[in-house]
């Protein structure tokens, strides 16, 4: 065994930063900030069970009663790197993902939540656990758009259809389609709310187990947040019921707009509203 100076010595020579730490530092599952984020995103809007939106949220927030369950579904496709051209090593960095985000009130703040969110990509994981997004792993498709002209291309035109869907352990979780019917001349009128999340990490250690390690209500914060080509139209959308998994209970009751668009932005911060802890 080492002597405690030496083990000391070893533990300062261990680098990166998220876990596993190593001399290098080169097997860490994520970089340090800032992150970077560009992507091709489909939306659905629609109306949950209000009752059940307000069963999901977390202390501090409250249900939006003018929005009556609005909910959006949404679907992402895409690219990541960090600040050492993470980009270029696509097998690693690029993911997919599907998340709810509900509406509801920070203090009487207009905000979003989001209570159920799929990736396929770990370091996508430790991100979001690292920033609050409740993520698990699952199997994320959406239609792409190309540039040269075929029946299979879905140029960005009234009239070309998307589909989109999420699957987690061998069961369909999520099936939306879209069709776009004209552009968006200002996506700030569709998305304008602040997503909070809650970062929750459970403790193991004997007689702590029944208190979390972190308990704390976040912000996502999101850096010269960008949209671009963004279209709306009419969507369908289902969530069944699968065992084993609680999202069907925001299943729609009723289907609004779908959309597509671009979308980029970067994260280097994150704000806690609230320590349940404290």
């Amino acid at each position: 065994m080492l002597p405690t100076g030496h083990l000391m010595e070893a533990r300062r020579m261990l680098s990166g930063y998220a876990v596993p730490l190593t001399p290098d530092g080169k097997s860490s599952l994520t970089p340090p900030p800032p992150w970077h984020y560009s992507g091709d995103c489909i939306a659905v809007e629609y109306w949950a069970d209000p009752a059940a939106v307000a069963a999901l949220l977390p202390i501090g927030l409250t249900p939006d009663e003018e929005s009556e369950g609005r909910t959006f579904f949404w679907f992402l496709d895409w690219q990541f790197t960090g600040s050492n051209d993470e980009h270029t090593d696509p097998a690693r960095y690029q993911y997919r993902e599907a998340f709810i985000l509900v509406e509801a009130r920070l203090e009487g703040r207009p905000v979003n939540f989001c209570p159920f969110i799929f990736v396929d990509n770990d370091a996508a994981i430790a991100r979001g656990w690292i920033q609050g997004y409740p993520k698990k792993l699952g199997s994320i498709y959406q239609t792409r758009s190309f540039s040269a002209p075929s029946a299979a291309a879905c140029p960005l035109e009234p009239g070309s259809r998307f589909g989109a869907s999420v699957s987690s352990h061998g069961e369909r979780l999520a099936t939306a389609r879209i069709e776009l019917r004209e552009k968006v001349t200002d996506p700030a009128k569709v998305f304008n709310r602040p997503t909070t999340i809650r970062r929750y990490f459970p403790s193991l250690s004997g007689s702590q187990q029944g208190k979390p390690a972190v308990d704390e209500l976040t912000l996502s914060l999101m850096d010269n947040l960008t949209f671009s080509d963004f279209w709306t139209g009419s969507a369908e959308l289902s969530i069944p019921y699968v065992e084993g998994e609680d999202m069907d209970a925001l299943a729609p009751r009723e289907v609004g707009r779908g959309f597509r668009f671009g979308m980029s932005y970067s994260v280097s911060d994150l704000p806690v509203l609230k320590n349940y802890l404290a």
